[in-house]
């Protein structure tokens, strides 16, 4: 379970509940003359679990992309909401901002990373030779303040750096149970523990906003029950603010306060669980028209348990 120093420690957690942290307005984004988002817009509130789900194709992940600094759309734009106190400054050094807004959308990656917002991917990026503890200490180098010189004389101020992020990262190989396989090179694991220290290295950077892109694709019925109780986990424990891609309607239903719907780059709809499962639209996205909204979601836990059976 994570300490008090580490739940203190994080970004967001002097934020209230209840607040928008994330705003999308109008995000626009185009490779060339395809069209892959159309004017999205929609809020992120603090302390949810935020689903989006659409059919292949309808601008998940590249939503998910503007959002980390991947890609910059050409229209619209995406604010994160801070609290006070000491703040990750994109430029620098940490610095003692007000409580107000940061402006994502032409920022890089490792900026929006300094801001609290860490991001996991469809398919896993770790180092496979590298061990699971080597690996969620990578997720630590945004916090690094000493030169590597420093760092590899193991000297001063760098030792006791070390020492704290040692910790932190121990807190996490406990919350995501971990122990076992913390001396293990990452490619000689099973998918679903590579899966679960990718999570555990974007918890590493301490977020206030958690991204996951597809964190049970690939996993039989037992596998997606472990993670999804993982990400309860991060979110209650943590404070951490989570918004889910995922396809399996069950999970989806299971653990999101709100959701969102993407077809054709679009949003079509976007409310909590119950709503967006009445929702029209998002039955004609899914299987057309002629079908109930409720049997939409119905089939889809169906179609995903006998792909396990």
């Amino acid at each position: 379970m994570l300490t008090r120093a580490y739940q203190h420690s994080l970004n967001g957690s002097s934020r209230p509940q209840g607040r928008p942290l994330l705003e999308v307005d109008d995000v626009s984004l185009r490779f060339g003359g395809v069209k892959a988002l159309t004017d999205v817009s929609f809020t992120i509130t603090q302390g949810h679990v935020h689903a989006i789900i659409g059919p292949n194709g309808a601008g998940k992940s590249s939503l998910l992309n503007c959002i980390s600094g991947i890609y910059h759309p050409q229209e619209g734009q995406i604010r994160l909401h801070t609290g006070g106190g000491v703040q990750a400054d994109p430029a620098g050094d940490d610095r003692e901002v007000p409580e107000g807004q940061h402006l994502l959308t032409q920022l890089p990656p490792h900026k929006v990373a300094r801001l609290g917002v860490a991001r996991s991917f469809q398919n896993i990026e770790l180092f496979s030779h590298l061990s699971v503890l080597e690996n969620l200490m990578l997720g630590r180098h945004i916090h690094m303040k000493h030169s590597v010189l420093a760092s590899m004389l193991w000297f001063g101020p760098a030792r006791n750096q070390e020492i704290e992020h040692r910790h932190l990262v121990e807190e996490v190989i406990d919350l995501l149970q971990l122990q076992a396989f913390r001396n293990q090179p990452v490619g000689s694991l099973a998918y679903g523990i590579q899966k679960r220290v990718e999570l555990g290295r974007a918890l590493c950077i301490q977020p206030t906003l958690l991204l996951l892109d597809e964190p049970m694709a690939g996993m039989n019925a037992e596998e997606k029950e472990d993670m999804a109780r993982y990400v309860l986990d991060v979110h209650e424990l943590a404070g951490v603010s989570v918004v889910l891609i995922e396809h399996d309607m069950n999970v989806v239903m299971d653990i999101s306060d709100r959701v969102s719907v993407l077809d054709f780059g679009r949003l079509i709809a976007d409310g909590t669980p119950e709503e967006v499962k009445a929702d029209p639209a998002v039955v004609e996205a899914y299987l057309g028209a002629d079908h109930s909204a409720a049997a939409v979601v119905e089939q889809a836990a169906r179609d995903q348990e006998a792909v396990h059976d």
